[in-house]
């Protein structure tokens, strides 16, 4: 027998049958059967859970384990470590039964159907990418509506319909093969472009001739967080990648020691060229720029997520040229925008916590020259065009875009429609055009083409989806959160609605990392407010829409004003008669996902209902799986003991306490996250179910073959938003009018 199969009880048992067998008692079909369940080979099954008569859930039994950690003088107990590992076959068979009682609960809903069909019918609408120029070329992604995923185009005239360049839907049966990222070489002739499967962050590059539409025999494994920086002639690319996995070594192990290389056109991969490492730092991370004179490749050094990062380069026109520490020192955020020869640009916050635009001389590197100062707007991207500077402006959580010179002086700014979020605006120095797209909360992603001389933008693409903007209503409103921060929240919901506390109301937050949450087009929230929901997104602290100081002020020590901003906006929308506790919805993913599953258990009774997702529930653990070590620069680190202390007061996982009456919750993640691995949400939902003091349902929606929410299909995602705004009807009482599907 192989006795890693075998926990030491199991041993023991196996020990003794084997001496059993070894006396000659007749080994019948029992000894066989527990011979395989001593080593591992048969797990025993989760008796299946179930809805009563009453309507009450009896949840699938899971199992728990002694796991005591003592953590800077604390002992914590982790009775469902065992869920971690998500390939184990007790995990899969918990995963099975746990399914299994959430698609039963979701069945009984008699509005699930007609939601479906709904959300169907609104997403078969035509959506565009943001075109990119290259060659002469134009290349765009586009989806006919319901394609699983988007298809890459090209064409050689905007007039043009164009022809497909890449079809991802070909690439699996299922549809969870997608188009990850993609990258035109200078002469418009090669795509670089990396696919994942089923929603994991590893990435396969392969090269495709553009005028064939056939494959190279490129084909370059391992890559995550990476981007493809070709050389001006179009040798090659380069990128950055981990060594491969040792044989055995689990996928949601630690990803540390990241590498930049060159690859070769026509070469295998492992004749690629080491352009950069630092061994003695397996923490930093590499991103690649070469500058469009094709002299200097611009190297990125990163630290996990920390926006701080350090700036190289190095001088492609000398053979053998070392590397240059320009910017040596994690002190500040430094995004390269280009050069003008030797002199290079960059968006930075040093000394300028919003945001502004320096120069540096590489011949003078001591010597920082201001372009555009910080200005009363949140300063978050620039693009060097046509000579000029392009840059994206937050005013209150909303897109702005202001032209400058190369000395700084303001030329124009580009009148978008409306309170929204323009993204986009790629393209070389010398071009005299470019594309953005514009979205809001009721307006689907229409894509312009910015005539850069004249200013003037005109529709390229105007997506067209079968309900009227106009029936609905946006505003801003401010209100102060417990400490008196004033923050910003948008409320959009159906014109005419009543404050009558009545409404039910879905509170969309996220607050960290320095991401900022601006108006963005969804068929979910579009449907959940035709049947009378209001939707709402507060911009919490944590993220990036006031700069620097607003992210640090939701961070590591100051995390607590994330969810004390969250509870405050809840209470806002009940005082101002919006809504009320009992038909009160909060929602987040990811770092969101941390947020809900604490506001949950700090303010249970404030909730009618709650959906975390794809969350960081075990905050003293989150550190030992994949790129988790990384989220450290926000949520500060279990090891420190200051930092474990408010770690551990409101980690979701150790939160939860027996017999408080939490509200309705639908965990959701999927089995192929590996950025947040899904042991997260298994151990919250098994805690979360046997803690469960009052009759609302716990339940756990595991979706198969899907990671943490990128490329997954359309298909999944419809059912996924069914489930989700069924769960909400459901928990929150409502009748609602569901307007006609397909």
């Amino acid at each position: 027998m192989n006795g890693r199969w075998m926990t030491t009880r199991n041993r023991h048992l196996a020990a003794k049958i084997e001496q059993l067998i070894a006396d000659k008692i007749p080994a019948g079909p029992w000894i066989t059967l527990l011979l395989l369940i001593a080593t591992g080979c048969v797990t025993q099954s989760i008796a299946p859970g179930k809805i009563l008569p009453d309507g009450r859930l009896q949840y699938p039994p899971t199992k728990t384990v002694t796991q005591v950690d003592t953590l800077h003088g604390v002992q914590v107990a982790d009775p469902y470590r065992w869920l971690e590992n998500a390939d184990a076959p007790d995990t899969r068979v918990w995963v099975k039964a746990q399914n299994k009682l959430t698609f039963a609960y979701l069945d009984t809903i008699p509005e699930r159907p007609a939601i479906r069909a709904r959300l169907k019918k609104l997403w078969n609408y035509e959506r565009f990418g943001v075109p990119v120029k290259a060659g002469g070329r134009y290349f765009y992604t586009r989806n006919d509506g319901l394609q699983n995923q988007s298809v890459l185009y090209v064409t050689e005239s905007l007039d043009s319909a164009g022809r497909v360049l890449l079809d991802p839907n070909t690439l699996s049966k299922d549809g969870t093969v997608a188009l990850s990222r993609w990258r035109v070489s200078d002469d418009g002739k090669r795509l670089a472009y990396s696919t994942s499967a089923a929603g994991s962050d590893w990435q396969e590059w392969r090269v495709r001739n553009v005028d064939t539409g056939r494959d190279l025999g490129d084909h370059l494994r391992w890559v995550k967080f990476s981007n493809a920086a070709w050389r001006g002639d179009g040798s090659g690319f380069y990128y950055s990648r981990y060594d491969a996995p040792k044989s055995g070594a689990k996928l949601s192990g630690v990803n540390l020691n990241q590498k930049l290389y060159f690859h070769r056109l026509g070469t295998s991969q492992n004749a690629d060229e080491l352009v950069y490492h630092r061994p003695e730092h397996p923490k930093w991370g590499y991103g690649a720029t070469v500058t469009e004179d094709d002299r200097y490749l611009v190297i990125t050094i990163w630290q996990g997520t920390d926006r701080r990062n350090r700036v190289y380069y190095r001088d492609l026109q000398q053979e053998d040229a070392e590397v240059v520490e320009l910017l040596n020192e994690f002190d500040a955020d430094y995004s390269f925008l280009g050069n003008v020869g030797g002199v290079f640009y960059f968006r930075t916050d040093l000394g300028a916590p919003r945001g502004r635009v320096i120069a540096i001389d590489t011949a003078k590197p001591s010597e920082t020259r201001e372009i555009i100062p910080q200005a009363a707007e949140t300063l978050r991207w620039v693009r060097h065009l046509n000579g000029q500077l392009v840059a994206g402006y937050l005013k209150d959580a909303h897109s702005q875009v202001k032209v400058f010179d190369m000395q700084g002086r303001r030329l124009r700014e580009i009148a978008l429609p409306g309170m929204g979020s323009a993204g986009g605006f790629g393209g070389r120095a010398d071009d005299t055009e470019t594309f953005y797209s514009f979205r809001s909360f009721t307006e689907p992603g229409a894509v312009y083409r910015l005539d850069l001389k004249s200013g003037r933008s005109t529709v390229f693409r105007q997506p067209k989806v079968d309900f009227n903007p106009a029936d609905f209503v946006t505003r801003q409103v401010f209100y102060h959160s417990k400490d008196g921060t004033r923050v910003p929240m948008f409320i959009t919901h159906k014109r005419g609605l009543e404050l009558d506390s009545t409404n039910p109301c879905l509170l969309y937050g996220y607050g960290g990392f320095n991401i900022s949450l601006t108006p963005s087009f969804s068929v979910q929230n579009l449907v959940w407010m035709e049947m009378g929901g209001v939707y709402a997104m507060p911009n919490l602290r944590g993220g990036g829409e006031y700069g620097e100081a607003w992210h640090k002020a939701g961070t590591k020590l100051e995390k607590q004003n994330v969810f004390d901003d969250f509870i405050a906006a809840a209470e806002w929308l009940k005082a101002n008669l919006y809504t009320s506790s009992d038909r009160l919805a909060i929602a987040g993913g990811s770092n969101g996902g941390v947020l809900v599953g604490a506001c949950m258990t700090q303010r249970p009774e404030l909730f009618g209902a709650t959906l975390p997702a794809v969350g960081v529930m075990d905050m003293l653990r989150f550190h030992k799986f994949t790129i988790g070590w990384a989220w450290t620069s926000d949520y500060g680190s279990p090891d420190n003991a200051e930092e474990f202390k408010a770690l551990h007061a409101y980690s979701p996982y150790h939160n939860l306490k027996d017999g408080v009456a939490y509200p309705a919750t639908m965990v959701t993640t999927a089995d192929h996250d590996d950025r947040v691995v899904p042991g997260h949400s298994f151990k919250f939902a098994a805690r979360l179910q046997a803690a469960q003091g009052g009759d609302a349902p716990s339940l756990i929606r595991i979706e198969t073959r899907a990671g943490h929410g990128a490329g997954k299909p359309t298909r999944k995602r419809i059912e996924e938003a069914a489930d989700r705004l069924a769960f909400l009807v459901k928990a929150l009482g409502l009748s609602p009018v569901i307007p006609a599907g397909d």
